[in-house]
């Protein structure tokens, strides 16, 4: 919901102003506390707010008037602190005094407020509506899917999880048993459930079948009333009665029912896509464990929602590989024939763009088996894949899918609709994706947690949501890469242009309203951005990022921008004088990506009073870069070769007034001859990775032992010239160490002991190119307890003497250009 994340982009904004030690401007106390006040109760009602709760008429009403006010919000301090900035530092004529300033403030609390008394007002006349009415959507839902035919479905795709699935309902022990089904929407977990439940042996095996649909809008008596209505409907002439007997019963009253039923009987319950754990707690009671063998199986998309079941045989369904994906296509297609040679090459190709989602072959399918039999006809369907699955929106997959998206908490939607700006198959970097989102200002403080870990929880809860797929984990166990079905992109983009809260880029045509744009992304490849679309861009004053490739010829003069990757050209506009103006023109920016190439950064850079992320691209060897005036500073780093000389980066004294101490850096990379004296120490109290590279002789030590006194220090990288390896003598690690690696570093295999092993907390060593020294390497009891990962790479040890017992936890071991070690302990 892009709204609430406005809303908490505002609450940063004042954040950021009141603990920032010298903010650009200030906001009266008063009108901090009405603005706050006006925010949260805004906040309040969106996460109450549930647009399946009887109030979907208003949804878009809602979401557009609350999102234009924090947006306004956005926009007025931020023009002003921008203007104050410019101001102060080229003696810009002052033509926004602060009585305007407040003013305009005060217009958005008063906005605010008035949206809040409409609100409230609204819901009062909605609730006298719906007395006495159920909110539920279970009922309908139940109607039509509650009983099946018995009939056995056709299993293509699942018949090794279908056998599977039967042998773990009719086996087992014979206490009752809860077996998910988990996975995201449209894989196929209710066809599954389906065809166990219609399967014969099924049916043979159970005394009692029956089949609950429950949604997002559960309603326990409703799920009952389903149950019973199955369960005990022998007599036909009395069935029709005991159906109005029903509706009269209270939850408690239909629970006993179906608890006396069930009582002594062996029974085989499908509950259909749950939502909220909620829904079982209320049903759970009346399903009673007669030691008999008794299953419910429980479809969901939610993985943490399976987690709380206690189950030993659930499922966790995949999408069809492409043999499968096939099989179930040409049963859809053409039943028991065969697909004709001239469409299976084009066939073929329709399969993979369906990435192995079941619904999304079966659509096509379905399409497909009404229509043409030609290439032509199968051509257009395959070149114009997504828009011919999401053509019917009332019926189509994107239908499906949205139920995943309405159920998600406020908080991760806009989380989510940031996925938008990732192009089709791709993976994408979650430690850059991370960085985007807080940015982006939309991830809301927590105490105790660092903005970075609220949102890598976050992903983690939409990886859970089955709403992403995770290709590829950190040693530790972290997110590293991950990817989204196509069907799923969509729909984000679908909705992300539907709030306004992405403008994609895409053909020639200019957007509506370009210059009221707050996130614009080029879809446009190099060199191809078409020239009419450039002014019209040029015009988006209000835009806070961009992604994507621009046209070099782009002025840069978003005031307000907070992301940005410039690129190479800048380098021109070095030549023709212009660097200074265009850089330090940005103040508002709070993710910067550029090319540096040797070009140092201004004295001026400091204006950028909120800058949190600065990544630099070929910097050059020993880079300088002044960051010790940039309080917000949160992740510096260099990429694609080059350090920042830590002379200048951070250096061991304090000069004067604007020598600021670096309480939020966390991640510094790659970074030269950085002494650890109590300067140092005191400017990065709080960090957590650094990346280390020292090739240069001083006149007293670099105090490697400080080290030891940053005590929430993660993840060391050291890299050491071979001729200056003595400055590792004194080196000693921080205690909270989990990530450590050493390259060059020519320490002997003793420090093993003395240094390393004992650090509690280690996860993952690696250690390359000499990073050791010597013929022999013996561990001891009681070290790397909580190793998982070690690689040794280019050493010269020839004797490894350990115990398995040494190494407790480790999991992956990797040996690499060890020429001389004979052998590889095997206990």
């Amino acid at each position: 919901m892009a709204a609430y994340g406005a809303l908490i982009s505002v609450m940063n904004i004042i954040d950021q102003l009141q603990t920032h030690p010298n903010p650009p401007i200030s906001i009266h106390q008063k009108q901090v506390e009405s603005l706050t006040q006006a925010v949260t109760s805004l906040q309040h009602f969106l996460q109450s707010y549930s647009p399946h709760g009887g109030y979907t008429e208003d949804e878009d009403y809602w979401e557009s008037r609350i999102a234009k006010a924090a947006y306004g919000a956005e926009d007025v301090i931020e023009s002003y602190i921008v203007h104050q900035i410019h101001v102060r530092a080229r003696n810009y004529v002052d033509n926004i005094s602060p009585a305007e300033f407040n003013q305009g403030l005060q217009k958005v609390i008063e906005n605010m407020n008035l949206i809040e008394v409409e609100i409230k007002e609204k819901m009062v006349v909605q609730d006298l509506l719906h007395i006495g009415k159920s909110v539920s959507t279970s009922s309908d839902a139940g109607s039509s899917r509650s009983a099946f035919a018995a009939h056995e479905v056709a299993t293509v795709g699942f018949d090794e999880v279908f056998d599977q699935m039967l042998d773990n309902i009719t086996r087992g022990g014979l206490a009752r048993q809860i077996i998910p089904i988990v996975g995201m929407g449209g894989i196929g977990k209710t066809f599954l459930a389906r065809n166990i439940y219609v399967s014969p042996l099924v049916q043979q095996h159970f005394d009692v079948c029956a089949w609950s649909a429950i949604s997002q809008e559960y309603n326990v008596s409703e799920i009952l009333r389903q149950i019973l209505d199955q369960v005990d409907n022998k007599d036909n002439e009395e069935e029709e009665e005991k159906e109005n007997d029903r509706k009269e019963l209270s939850e408690v009253e239909l629970g006993d029912h179906v608890y006396k039923y069930l009582f002594g009987r062996k029974y085989f319950i499908v509950m259909d896509d749950m939502w909220t754990i909620e829904a079982w707690d209320g049903v759970r009671r009346f399903f009673p464990d007669n030691r008999n063998g008794s299953r419910i199986v429980v479809t969901t998309r939610l993985s943490n929602l399976a987690s709380q079941f206690n189950y030993s045989n659930g499922l966790d369904l995949k999408f069809l590989d492409k043999y499968a994906s096939w099989d179930l296509f040409c049963k859809t297609v053409f039943g028991e024939e065969a697909c004709p040679l001239e469409l299976k090459r084009i066939g073929k190709k329709i399969v993979k763009g369906c990435k192995g989602l079941p619904l999304t072959i079966v659509v096509i399918g379905g399409l497909l088996s009404k229509s043409e039999r030609t290439k032509e006809k199968w051509g257009f369907i395959e070149k114009n894949l997504s828009s011919v699955v999401n053509l019917d929106d009332n019926e189509s997959c994107l239908q499906v899918l949205y139920m995943s998206y309405n159920n998600l908490p406020v908080h991760l939607k806009p989380c989510f609709l940031y996925m938008g700006i990732y192009t089709e198959d791709p993976k994408f970097l979650v430690n850059l994706h991370i960085l985007f989102i807080v940015a982006g200002g939309c991830v809301k403080p927590i105490n105790g947690k660092c903005l970075e870990e609220i949102a890598e929880e976050y992903l983690e809860e939409l990886v859970d949501r089955n709403m992403l797929i995770v290709e590829e984990r950190k040693h530790g166990g972290k997110l590293k890469f991950l990817k989204m079905h196509d069907l799923l992109r969509d729909l984000c983009l679908r909705e992300a242009q539907k709030l306004k809260f992405l403008c994609v880029l895409e053909d020639g045509s200019i957007p509506r309203a370009v210059n009221s744009q707050r996130n614009i992304l080029s879809r446009f490849k190099k060199d191809e951005f078409p020239t009419p679309l450039i002014r019209p861009l040029e015009s988006a004053f209000l835009v806070r990022m961009l992604f994507g490739i621009f046209p070099e010829s782009l002025s840069y003069t978003f005031r307000l921008l907070r992301v940005v990757y410039l690129k190479k050209y800048l380098g021109e506009e070095v030549r023709r004088g212009h660097y200074e103006e265009i850089l330090c023109g940005l103040v508002n920016l709070r993710l910067i990506m550029m090319i540096a190439d040797e070009h140092p950064l201004p004295s001026s850079f400091y204006l950028l009073w909120n800058l949190q992320t600065l990544i630099l691209f070929n910097a050059g060897e020993d880079y300088v870069c002044e960051i010790w005036k940039m309080p917000q500073l949160r992740h510096v780093l260099t990429v694609d070769g080059g350090t920042l000389d830590g002379a200048y980066c951070i250096p061991d004294h304090f000069n004067d007034e604007k020598d600021m101490m670096l309480e939020n850096l966390h991640t510094l990379r790659v970074v030269s001859n950085l002494k650890f004296g109590e300067g140092v120490l005191e400017r990065i109290p709080n960090i957590k990775t650094l990346k280390l590279y020292y090739d240069r002789e001083v006149e007293d030590y670099y105090r490697l032992n400080n080290l030891c006194r940053l005590q929430k220090l993660e993840t060391l990288r050291l890299c050491v010239a071979e001729e200056h390896t003595h400055v590792m003598l004194q080196v000693s690690f921080p205690h909270s160490l989990k990530k450590l690696t050493l390259e060059k570093t020519n320490l002997p295999w003793e420090d093993m002991k003395t240094k390393i092993g004992s650090l509690p907390f280690l996860q993952v060593l690696k250690l390359k190119d000499n990073a050791f020294s010597g013929c022999e390497w013996e561990t001891c009891e009681d070290q790397f307890l909580n190793l998982k990962f070690l690689l040794i790479e280019g050493c010269d040890v020839e004797c490894w003497i350990t115990d398995s017992t040494h190494f407790p936890l480790l999991e992956h071991l990797h040996l690499r250009y060890i020429k001389k070690l004979s052998e590889i302990p095997t206990n």
